[in-house]
């Protein structure tokens, strides 16, 4: 395991109490370098989302038992978020709570199908997100539904029309 995933699996177990006590959820934790600077990425949620008293509560707490534990080595700025609307779903969690919404879905290698006498091939695609089960989600269309496995998913995330 990397020293940055340790970071991150070190910073997961002291936010989890944090984010159980106030009902939050742990969306993801990441330990990235940004514009020249480390970064120690905390994305959380709630129910109804997730607001700048929440995000507020969580970094006190978070930065307290960070400085009192001190495992990362680099110089590091620590932000706790809300995962933002166009966020990939990473977790099965973030299936479920999306199925029955509109989804956009990239994938790694082009599809091909067949219509009406005719073939088709894209990787790209937007539908409803009708199911997630053993690593498969369902997307559904207005005439077919496609099966697509996880692993053969670049991106994943709740379309947004603006």
């Amino acid at each position: 395991m990397s020293k940055h995933r340790d970071y991150e699996q070190k910073t997961e177990q002291l936010i989890t109490p944090i984010l159980e006590k106030y009902n939050y959820e742990l969306v993801d934790v990441e330990f990235v370098k940004e514009a020249g600077s480390w970064h120690l990425c905390a994305y959380i949620d709630k129910e109804g989302g997730i607001t700048i008293d929440d995000l507020t509560v969580v970094n006190h707490e978070l930065s307290d038992l960070l400085d009192e534990k001190d495992f990362i080595e680099e110089s590091y700025i620590l932000e706790v978020s809300s995962p933002g609307l166009l966020r990939p779903f990473k977790k099965p969690k973030d299936f479920m709570r999306n199925i029955g919404n509109d989804v956009e879905v990239k994938l790694f290698s082009p599809v091909t199908w067949e219509e009406k006498g005719k073939k088709y091939s894209d990787k790209e695609f937007i539908g409803i997100l009708k199911s997630y089960q053993d690593n498969v989600i369902t997307l559904g269309f207005d005439d077919r539904d496609m099966e697509i496995p996880i692993k053969d998913i670049a991106l994943i995330r709740k379309s947004i029309d603006f």
